[in-house]
């Protein structure tokens, strides 16, 4: 008993003590616990605190100025300002919509979500109201997009009217309509209802029709003032053709009415367009424009909240040199030498005048407004030591308002008492703030931009939050997401017409037309028609889509089309297309450039279908083995580095397929057309190579004597255009007809000339299809596109024959408007220039896109100068025999003779030939335009040739060594020289000049240096020697000296050196202390 009741009793104390130890555990969870909950309700303090000191400041700073009517935002707060920016709006709606998004982190919001996010609609409806009420300038400006006819981008606060007229006012600014489309995409993702009805719909459809051709719009840009010399003239700016290819990306495919959409709510874009601005912007950068350097503008270009670029090291590029050429202690100034606000400019004056730019130099007002936009690309860029780095210098610059909160100045600036000071040492004098936030005049765009950057630095809101498209996501992480089921494969389908057992015998699947029914094969033109009904509005006034062809990309998608499913094939199998596509060689070239296109840049679910359309006349003669090598490759699965795959069509069917909806054809069905075939002769067959050689130089002449026909009566002309079966006499015949009767009379003909065009392309006629095409007055695809590319690389067109009047193409152009400078400058000279000149200008734009150091020291493309080129390489090639005229050579000859004038090979030839070919191409040597610009320096009267004169002032005041524009100036100072070989003495003669000044400090040219009569003075000299020699006579042809050698003891240098020095030492020399000839 003693034993149990001992082990009784201690079993109890043990229970007492395990009691007592599981209460002491519990206490110390129950603090654990209790602290943890402090510490929570701490944390939602804390956030609860930060969200509504920011509301505070949103609701003091920018709720408070927002119109009740318009929900638009003023560009200044003062009681008087009537004016609200399209962009500072923007900024302030996305302000107000960032804050609402860290209000959803709160539990009790206190209804301050509801009210912060329908500002936020309220002023981006506002914009949209304005916009609407303004549907008849759109619709003028998809079909002539200019400054004239742009629709606004400033508007009365209360009422949303127009204030300034187009004259009045620098409107045409696409980023502004850009941003408000990306903007308007971010926030209905967030969840926002900001689009109502297909009214709306169809509008902001519109609005993407005329952003789809930012690349060749030349605007105001973001500061308004077109190009750095605020003169009133537009260029193509970087960051407007960057925030219309974010906008585009953005909305494509996306269903405006949100999670409550259907397929009529969603937006189209042509993707091909879109390329094009992606292809523009990344050949712009990194400058903004032909006249800005660089420009922060291109802050909220290529980051926050475009984030255009795809390259990182592109990026970088242009980060480094806006930050190392813009960035002060106050702020980044907007350009160099920019005059806005300066103590040196005049109020008074809209316009600035000539050398009025120098004025500027050094004392350029900085914006602390791109600190923040530093500030929140660190946050994007989960780069902290560039957010406290620009938090830093934030902090140093803004102060507060006597409510006590932040204010942003607008600008700082240097006071006049203080401008010769700082033009003499930049940096060394101190700058005052703008005034901004005294008497209640904030700048609204940078307090909005404030309240965004402080939510991202405290926390509150992330970067996924006020970008939820993620835009900032790398483009390969990004890829890597939505592009899951794409592999670089292309799906190829080959289509041939009465061809399929003839292939079948070398192993080439193929199908007809006929066995790929339901389904229907168009040309992109009826998809053009289709898509012509897409956003037609009556009510607004909107027509729809214009009629633009659709690219590559666009026609590998599967739609469904009124029920039907319809594929298409590219525009370059297009029959009634340029007659480039009648070239086999030329056609393998295209068929494996687009090829290459889709595989970069389709970024598409599912694999692109691509249409080969071959058709009988395609392998017929010569051109049957290249045809069949291309066949082969297809066979093989890869052609040209690209993988293909070969199959029927049926079997791509589970792909994705487009779907454009059948409301667009309420107002009326269009009938549409499927393919169509070549005409051909009856019975044709396919004939071995042997047995249909290609037509010989004899068939491409007429059998008419065109002199003696040009003075016979039109029925004379007619019936024997009747009655001749050559190709080439009835061209003839038809142009002279044209001529005679003048263009009332081509309505006879057109049929006659396109059974010409198309048997003689069936033929390989090539002089004859030129001749036609020109009189059909034909425009290839492509042209305008192949021009931006060429200016966007930093060159200039010339369009025009050599040794006639030539247009100089600047900014880029519409089809319509470069088809009539064509024909207008080309066809009184010579017929068939028109069309080889735009032949010219494709390949020109294909080359320079592909391979740009074979245009190094061309600044000026003159296309006529190029064709003359050509024909002088054709000469050499001949020797003594007759050359080959260019105008019989098939495209793709003519296309392998461009590159080969324009490969810098000198080896073997002359200097005759060098000089002619170097002449005609413009090209100029490395640092050319540099060494003039050092001329000049040194020249006050300026630079005298072939009658122009290119002044010291004011374009030393105006401009940059460095300017894209000085070079043009130059390029211009040239253009009245007729010979090329001329040309390229005067090139030589600048680079001696240049050279003498350098080494001799001490002298300078008292008179205007005229570059002819240096030239005229050293032939001379050549001439005595000359006749020293070899004792002949003294001659006025001056080719024995294009022929000799630059360099050497009787070089053509040195004749030029000796006429330089002469006229030198005429003129006044000033030595320096330095000088080691000074003896006193």
């Amino acid at each position: 008993l003693m034993g149990v009741g001992g082990i009784l009793a201690a079993v109890s104390l043990k229970s007492v003590h395990q009691r007592r130890v599981n209460s002491k555990v519990r206490q110390v969870c129950f603090r654990r616990h209790m602290l943890l909950l402090w510490a929570v309700d701490c944390n939602t303090i804390s956030v609860f605190i930060s969200v509504l000191l920011s509301f505070l400041l949103v609701k003091c700073t920018i709720l408070n100025y927002q119109s009740p009517t318009t929900g638009l935002f003023p560009v200044k707060t003062s009681s008087t300002c009537k004016e609200a920016k399209v962009r500072d709006s923007l900024y302030c709606a996305a302000s107000i919509w960032a804050l609402s998004l860290a209000y959803r982190r709160i539990d009790d919001d206190m209804g301050r979500t509801h009210e912060l996010e329908h500002s936020a609609i309220k002023c981006m409806r506002g914009i949209l109201y304005c916009y609407m009420r303004q549907s008849d300038k759109v619709e003028k400006f998809k079909q002539d997009p200019s400054p004239s006819t742009c629709i606004h981008s400033i508007f009365n606060v209360q009422t949303g009217d127009e204030i300034y007229s187009n004259e009045e006012y620098s409107h045409l600014q696409i980023d502004a309509m850009s941003l408000f489309l990306l903007y308007l995409v971010e926030m209905i993702c967030s969840g926002l209802q900001i689009i109502y009805n297909t009214d709306e719909v169809s509008f902001i459809q519109n609005l993407v029709f005329c952003v789809e051709r930012a690349y060749r719009v030349p605007d105001f840009g973001m500061w308004e003032r077109g190009s750095k010399y605020n003169n009133g003239s537009t260029e193509l700016h970087s960051s407007s053709v960057g925030l219309a290819k974010a906008a585009l990306e953005a909305i494509n495919g996306f269903n405006l009415f949100g999670n409550q959409g259907c397929s009529w709510s969603v937006i189209f874009v042509d993707l091909d367009a879109h390329n094009r601005n992606r292809q523009t912007l990344c050949s712009l950068l990194p400058r903004e424009s032909r006249s800005h350097n660089t420009d922060s503008a291109l802050l909220p270009c290529i980051s926050y909240p475009a984030f255009a670029v795809d390259d990182d090291a592109l990026y970088s590029q242009t980060l480094d040199k806006i930050v190392r050429k813009l960035k002060g202690k106050y702020g980044f100034k907007r350009y160099l030498r920019d005059g806005y606000r300066t103590a040196n400019e005049d109020k008074n004056r809209r316009h600035y005048k000539p050398a009025e730019m120098k004025l500027f130099d050094g004392i350029e007002c900085e914006f602390p407004l791109f600190f923040i936009y530093m500030m929140i690309d660190g946050v994007f860029r989960g780069n902290p030591a560039q957010v406290k780095e620009y938090q830093e210098l934030l902090e140093a610059v803004i102060f507060q308002s006597s409510e006590g909160h932040v204010v942003i100045p607008k600008y700082y600036y240097v006071p006049a008492d203080f401008v010769e000071a700082e033009q003499k040492n930049h940096g060394s004098q101190k700058r005052f703030p703008s005034n901004s936030g005294r008497d209640g005049m904030l700048f609204l765009w940078g307090q909005a931009l404030y309240n965004i950057a402080k939510l991202l630095v405290d926390g509150l809101i992330r970067p996924k939050d006020i970008d939820p498209i993620h835009r900032y996501v790398p483009r390969q992480d990004q890829r890597n997401v939505s592009m899951r089921y794409s592999n670089q494969v292309i799906s190829v389908l080959l289509v041939f017409f009465r061809l399929q057992v003839f292939l079948n015998t070398y192993g080439i699947q193929t199908q007809t037309p006929q066995q790929v029914e339901p389904i229907q094969i168009w040309p992109q033109k009826e998809l053009v028609k289709a898509y012509r009904f897409l956003a037609i509005n009556k009510k607004l006034g909107l027509s729809g889509r214009p009629e633009r062809p659709v690219g590559c990309i666009g026609t590998c998608k599967i739609y469904r089309i009124l029920g039907k499913t319809v594929v298409c094939y590219p525009i370059v199998f297009d029959l009634s297309d340029f007659y480039l596509s009648q070239d086999v060689m030329l056609l393998i070239d295209d068929i494996k450039n687009a090829l290459q296109f889709i595989k970069q840049y389709w970024k598409m679910p599912g694999r692109p279908l691509f249409l080969a359309l071959i058709r009988e006349d395609n392998i017929k003669g010569s051109r049957f083995n290249p045809i069949l090598d291309m066949l082969a490759s297809f066979k093989k699965g890869n052609i040209g580095g690209v993988k293909v795959h070969v199959d029927r069509l049926q079997i791509h069917l589970p792909f994705p397929i487009a779907t454009i909806p059948s409301f667009m054809f309420f107002f009326r069905i269009p009938e549409f057309k499927s393919f169509e075939e070549l005409e051909l002769p009856k019975h044709s067959k396919v004939k071995r190579q042997t047995s249909t050689p290609n037509a010989s130089d004899l068939e491409q002449q007429p059998e008419i004597n065109i002199e003696e026909w040009l003075h016979k009566s039109t029925f004379e002309i007619l019936q024997k255009f009747n009655d001749c079966d050559c190709l080439a006499s009835q061209a003839q015949l038809a142009s002279i007809l044209l001529r005679k009767e003048g263009p009332d009379f081509f309505k006879n003909l057109k049929d006659d000339l396109e059974r010409i065009y198309r048997r003689a392309g069936s033929r390989k006629l090539w002089s004859v299809v030129r001749l036609a095409a020109s009189l059909l007055t034909k425009l290839v695809d492509s042209l305008a596109p192949s021009i931006t590319s060429v200016l966007v690389h930093g060159k200039q067109v010339t369009l025009g024959l050599f040794g006639h009047e030539e247009i100089v193409i600047s900014n880029p152009l519409s089809p319509g408007v470069i088809k009539d400078i064509i024909y207008s400058k080309c066809s009184p000279h010579g017929e068939r220039e028109a069309v080889l000149q735009q032949e010219l200008v494709i390949h020109i734009g294909w080359i320079i896109s592909n391979n740009p150091e074979l245009f190094s020291g061309m600044l000026k493309i003159r296309v006529g100068w190029i064709v003359q080129a050509m024909k002088h390489e054709l000469k050499i090639r001949a020797g003594d025999m007759a050359p080959q005229d260019i105008y019989q050579m098939s495209p793709s000859d003519v296309k392998q003779l461009l590159l080969d004038v324009l490969q810098p090979q000198q080896t073997g030839r002359s200097w005759l030939n060098r000089r002619q070919i170097d002449g005609s191409l413009n090209r100029n040597p490395l640092g050319f335009y540099d060494r003039v610009w050092q001329i000049l320096e040194r020249t006050p009267n300026g630079i005298m040739v072939g009658g122009k004169h290119l002044p010291q002032q004011p374009t030393l005041s105006d401009m940059t060594m460095y300017e894209m524009n000085f070079s043009l100036l130059v390029e211009d100072t040239l253009k009245n020289i007729v010979l090329p070989e001329y040309r390229q003495i005067i090139v030589e003669l600048l680079m001696v000049v240049s050279v003498l000044l350098e080494r001799n400090p001490e002298l300078e040219f008292q008179e205007a240096v005229d570059l002819d009569w240096l030239v005229k003075d050293a032939f001379a000299d050549f001439q005595k020697d000359r006749s020293k020699l070899d004792g002949s006579e003294k001659q006025d042809n001056m080719e024995a000296f294009y022929n000799t050698p630059a360099l050497g003891k009787r070089g053509t240098c040195s004749y030029l050196t000796k006429a330089v020095m002469i006229q030198l030492l005429q003129g006044e020399m000033h030595p320096s202390k330095d000088d080691p000839c000074s003896v006193s």
